[in-house]
């Protein structure tokens, strides 16, 4: 990235310029001046394989989600497009454009046992978090949505990750899979009519074992401010 201050940064268009110079970049990241005529951001990616891009922390996370994921992020942009061909831009997206959007901003793959994942999607968090904390030892969470990823550098107690509930089961993949391997698997499973439904799980991520010191009390459980019982 550029030497120099925060604002000489954004003046040499730093962000896209470091993403571009990486050794495995699959897209092109250009200015958000690129961007222009009202297009839709998400068909402007499709059209012309470049991502506009701004200089700060949410745009940089995207970048580093395209170079990690790019095959699951391609598979997003081309749902946005199908749908935008079907039915245009509106000011309402609809279900699947709602939902791509909100995977691509705030979603995690969670690699766990049946009896995590049940405790999860019942917002069971009593049990999940301290009932079944030792099998977190057989888990593995992975963070994709790059506001996610954002909001992460100043960490707060009620961040909440939306855990993608796969078509098929994601604990079938080898715990040892490399980051490459899962990018492979998510693209493969994800589908326009799937996604309608919200297939999504809520969890603050801080709640998840080793990722925040003041987890090794079960009372940092008892906040139902941030971990709610199911409605």
């Amino acid at each position: 990235m550029p030497d120099g201050s925060p604002t000489e940064w954004a003046q040499a268009g730093g962000t896209a310029r470091a993403l571009n110079a990486a050794d495995r970049t699959p897209v092109r990241f250009v200015a958000q001046s690129a961007l222009t005529g009202g297009q839709a951001y998400e068909q402007f990616i499709h059209d012309t394989g470049s991502v506009p891009t701004r200089d700060n922390l949410h745009d940089l996370f995207n970048g580093l989600c395209w170079m990690a994921f790019p095959q699951t992020k391609k598979k997003l942009n081309q749902l946005q497009a199908s749908e935008i061909a079907r039915a245009g831009v509106h000011e309402t997206r609809g279900p699947v454009r709602d939902a791509l959007t909100l995977f691509d901003e705030n979603a995690a793959f969670l690699q766990a046992p049946e009896a995590l994942w049940d405790a999860l999607t019942a917002r069971d968090w009593q049990r999940l978090f301290v009932e079944l904390r030792p099998l977190w030892a057989e888990a593995r969470l992975v963070l994709f949505g790059h506001a996610l990823l954002e909001k992460l550098v100043y960490p707060r107690k009620p961040i909440t990750a939306h855990v993608y509930r796969a078509q098929s089961a994601i604990y079938s993949i080898a715990m040892t899979a490399s980051i490459t391997e899962l990018d492979t698997w998510i693209a493969a499973d994800l589908s326009a009519d799937w996604l309608a439904g919200k297939p999504f799980a809520p969890m603050p991520v801080l709640g998840v074992p080793g990722w925040w010191p003041d987890n090794e009390s079960p009372s940092f459980y008892e906040d139902i401010l941030v971990f709610r019982p199911p409605k």
